[in-house]
């Protein structure tokens, strides 16, 4: 079961109390900015994941200024749409509201969870966030490679590391989908749900991928079929060099 720490009280809750039942991931924007996208990548992986579990959901993007430019921003970021907050009514007998934001937490003044996301800063000249999201695939890697409690610091160097290691990741697995399928281990498919269940714990996932990876007797084609799994909520595109000329 998926479990998200709530800064409101300190202790983990269960991000999905009634099974099977409607969660709403509202998530918490003030402007156009690094943060911001971090706070809506946040949201969509936790979406991903208790989508993977089988709960349906409801994704509220609240927004007081720059939302379309924001919502085009996070399209890129491979970002699922959001609905507008300003039109949210009454509700739809959701079992549990689960709230996104950044540091500020104290402008979430309704009720229900609140997962926190810590700031994104860049070091060096300040670059303007069209070429931050210049590759856009890069950039939600590297943050993924960060605790989301923990502040990402970013430069063109983390950057560049985070384009190099989805080239090698997509090489990889269009080879290994060249060799004969195999299932997912029961093994790693246990350790990958465990790290998306603990507080959406991404690096832990990574270093997962990393081990399949280099494991000397796992098949590639299980490999391959692992990568796929991971990806549903990763989000990297790692299968979008399949068919290309080796």
């Amino acid at each position: 079961m998926l479990r998200i720490l709530d800064v409101r009280t300190g202790e983990p809750v269960a991000a999905a109390p009634a099974r099977r039942g409607l969660t709403r991931v509202e998530a918490h924007a003030p402007g156009l900015d690094p943060t911001a996208l971090r706070v809506l990548l946040t949201a969509d992986l936790l979406v991903r994941a208790l989508e993977l579990g089988g709960t349906p959901v409801w994704t509220i993007l609240t927004a007081p200024r720059e939302q379309p430019e924001l919502c085009t921003a996070a399209t890129r970021l491979a970002i699922r749409p959001f609905e507008d907050g300003r039109d949210l009514a009454s509700g739809l007998g959701e079992a549990q509201v689960i709230h996104v934001t950044g540091p500020h937490t104290a402008t979430v003044r309704a009720e229900g969870p609140v997962a926190a996301v810590a700031p994104v800063t860049w070091t060096g000249p300040e670059p303007p966030l069209p070429a931050l999201l210049a590759d856009p695939a890069a950039l939600r890697l590297a943050l993924l490679c960060v605790p989301r409690r923990e502040t990402a610091r970013l430069d063109a160097t983390a950057l560049d590391r985070a384009a190099g290691q989805l080239a090698h990741w997509r090489r990889a697995v269009a080879g290994w989908a060249r060799r004969p399928s195999r299932p997912v281990p029961e093994e790693i498919r246990t350790r990958l749900r465990a790290a998306w269940d603990d507080d959406l714990d991404l690096p832990r996932s990574l270093a997962v991928l990393r081990d399949v990876e280099h494991a000397p007797d796992l098949p590639d084609g299980a490999r391959f079929e692992t990568y796929a799994h991971a990806d549903r909520l990763l989000a990297l595109d790692l299968l979008r060099d399949l068919g290309n000329p080796a």
